[in-house]
């Protein structure tokens, strides 16, 4: 059984029917005790880093899900809460993923919210054949750099050591992070078609 973290953060509706649709059993909790048996953990999340962190504190939530030992994945602001610091209402998060999240900056030409199809991954540069997308990760098991997911954020997670993906809007960010038994995307796989359905099968078979 798959268990979805509850809290006041949106697309648990969407989740919820992606993983219906692929005929997994899931449940949306947020008892501590469920979240500690189920086979795999996914963290979604859209909404506000301040607000959001606020209820998984007055709920131990914040604790409970850094000690997990099971797949972790967490989506969107999932994943931003599972990095050191937002700088949405200066909020200090999980601090699972040893990066922080910036907002993006202005420029000319490009709009924020990102939102919209872009690359899972993007080429170093043009004179190089390598790429920011780690081969062996299983999470990104069948799936190539050019492949399009869909993206919707104002805020982004800087590359680090944890990045096994990165996209390029405006600056480079970090599009998959993965840490031990974390993972997690920036885009949203239960909206990305073929690619983000590939990539929930790929995690509902990492072994728990």
């Amino acid at each position: 059984m798959i268990a979805i973290v509850k809290y006041n953060a949106g697309n648990i509706g969407s989740v919820t029917n992606a993983l219906n649709r692929l005929e997994i059993d899931n449940k949306v909790t947020d008892d501590p005790a469920e979240l500690k048996a189920a086979d795999k953990v996914i963290f979604p999340g859209v909404g506000e880093a301040g607000t959001a962190m606020k209820y998984l504190r007055e709920r131990g939530l914040d604790k409970i899900i850094k000690e997990l030992k099971q797949p972790v994945l967490g989506i969107c602001l999932g994943m931003q809460l599972m990095c050191n610091h937002s700088e949405e209402g200066d909020t200090n998060c999980l601090g699972i993923f040893d990066t922080d999240v910036k907002r993006f900056p202005i420029k000319s030409g490009t709009k924020v919210p990102h939102m919209g199809w872009n690359s899972l991954s993007y080429e170093l540069g043009v004179q190089s054949s390598e790429s920011l997308i780690t081969p062996n990760s299983e999470l990104l098991t069948s799936l190539h750099n050019s492949d399009d997911v869909y993206y919707v954020h104002s805020y982004y997670a800087e590359v680090c050591k944890s990045t096994v993906a990165a996209c390029d809007y405006i600056l480079p960010f970090s599009s998959v992070l993965q840490k031990d038994n974390f993972y997690a995307t920036q885009f949203h796989p239960e909206k990305s078609a073929d690619v983000g359905e590939q990539i929930l099968k790929n995690f509902i078979a990492i072994p728990a």
